[in-house]
């Protein structure tokens, strides 16, 4: 970590008088570089919590004035450190968290530091949902700003296909507003490669009646039933309907009593319609079932007790072209659970997959917004959760092993059908540098070049797939 010297601290104290500043030395310093995955965080030089745009303004005002390393944090989700700065300046937006609703308009406004938690629980006061993330204590913006799938995305396609406008605050310390009428070209940039033109200080999303609860919950099944589950699971999307959606979970039961497979179901109308749609599921003996009608709101907590705070984390992308091969799946679940039982410190380990209608997002063209991968591929995690500092970097390289399975399982199925498939991944779920997700904007990279150097000349926001501009300007971190 390198300090940042007292003149230039005390500059930034001077100019800002209503945001908190914290220093290594400052009380509260070690709680506010705390982040979701304790291999996310790192000892910045400085901690800003504006709580308005100007506050913002000022603080990356005062990095480009003393060449100061910028990161933004928001809900702070990213196991790669993104939202963190080794020395630097951290605009920590948590303190600009309010959510309003105009309930005329049909819209949710939120603050760039608030999570889907608020965004879900003020919508619901007034009948209302947007399209938002699947754990709701995940922040707004990265979500937003990579795309953004949810329960709703069937129905309504993607976060950034509900996106009206966002208030962003430039490295140059100009506060513009981004939609379809002022700034296009940035509004076009920040759905899908947000992270790469500035601070998004606010968003205001076209949310949609949500007064009825929602049939969802938890299938629990046991180890023999996985390939009855992948049928089942797939023809879910050879039939598929808007309004019903599901994950498929692989991991080792609670209870410690041995490997599990967990489906999270979600249909967005009546009871009986539901349980017919979850008839083959529950055709299959499941040894936990907590499907019931439940508010919106709540769908998005019933993977919480998972995705906990605390730990060493990695997330690698896995993406797979439907229907998904019960065989590779066996083999992929097998591995697994081989790998996590073999080593009690993964024992809250998880492999995610995701069931989603992709007819809505992809009725979207590919040049419509930045975000490269509209394509019926479906998405997935391989999510390793540790303490042991020391195994970083065997953990990290087994996910890789493993994430190039399922790579090697879609290019030889994408080839078989003629179909390109060098640019399915979904850039949220793909960390910096990964190897495996090598070309992230595809088609779309010239034009978002072009929108990089006209906002961003100078790379000053570089931590998340920064874009490359034969004009940028490194920095290290």
């Amino acid at each position: 970590m390198s300090d940042i010297n007292a003149v230039a601290i005390e500059a930034l104290r001077s100019r800002l008088k209503a945001a908190t500043i914290y220093t290594p030395d400052s009380e509260g310093y070690k709680d506010v570089i705390i982040r979701w995955s304790d291999t996310g965080m790192k000892y910045a030089g400085v901690v800003v919590q504006p709580i308005d745009v100007l506050d913002i303004s000022i603080a990356l005002l005062w990095a480009e004035e003393y060449s100061i390393d910028i990161a933004v944090k928001g809900g702070g989700h990213s196991t790669a450190g993104t939202s963190s700065s080794d020395g630097g300046l951290v605009i920590d937006l948590s303190r600009m968290n309010q959510v309003a609703v105009d309930t005329e308009r049909k819209t949710i406004t939120t603050q760039g530091g608030a999570t889907w938690k608020e965004v879900d629980e003020a919508g619901a006061v007034h009948g209302l949902a947007a399209v938002g993330g699947t754990v709701n204590h995940t922040g707004v913006g990265g979500l937003t700003l990579g795309g953004g799938y949810g329960w709703l995305s069937g129905e309504h396609g993607l976060t950034i296909d509900n996106l009206l406008s966002a208030t962003v605050v430039l490295a140059d310390g100009r506060i513009v507003t981004a939609s379809a009428t002022e700034n296009a070209d940035l509004f076009w940039g920040l759905r899908g490669a947000g992270y790469n033109f500035g601070v998004v200080a606010d968003f205001t999303y076209q949310a949609y009646d949500q007064k009825d609860p929602v049939y969802s919950g938890l299938l629990g099944f046991t180890a023999d039933k996985l390939e009855g589950i992948m049928d089942a699971l797939n023809e879910s999307l050879a039939k598929p309907d808007s309004r019903f959606g599901a994950m498929c979970i692989f991991a080792l039961a609670p209870d410690g009593s041995g490997p599990m497979i967990i489906v999270i179901g979600f249909y967005n109308g009546p009871c009986e319609e539901g349980q017919k749609k979850f008839a083959s599921f529950t055709a299959l003996e499941p040894v936990l079932n907590t499907l019931d009608m439940i508010p919106y709101s709540v769908v998005n907590t019933l993977q919480n007790p998972q995705a906990t705070y605390g730990d060493r984390k990695s997330f690698k992308g896995v993406f797979y072209e439907p229907p998904l091969d019960p065989h590779f799946a066996r083999v992929i679940f097998n591995d697994f659970m081989a790998k996590i039982q073999g080593e009690p410190d993964l024992m809250t380990s998880a492999i995610i997959l995701e069931f989603t209608d992709m007819r809505k997002i992809c009725e979207v063209p590919l040049t419509a917004t930045a975000l490269a991968s509209r394509n019926p591929t479906q998405n997935g995690i391989i999510y390793l959760r540790w303490t042991d500092p020391s195994k970083d970097l065997e953990h990290r390289a087994w996910a890789r092993e493993a994430q190039s399975k399922w790579k090697a399982e879609l290019d030889a199925k994408t080839k078989d059908q003629g179909v390109n498939s060098s640019v399915p991944q979904y850039i949220n779920y793909a960390e910096p540098g990964d190897s495996v997700v090598s070309n992230i904007y595809g088609e779309n990279l010239g034009r978002l070049q072009d929108v990089k150097v006209k906002y961003d000349p100078k790379n000053v926001f570089h931590k998340m797939h920064p874009i490359p501009t034969g004009s940028s300007v490194s920095k290290k971190e």
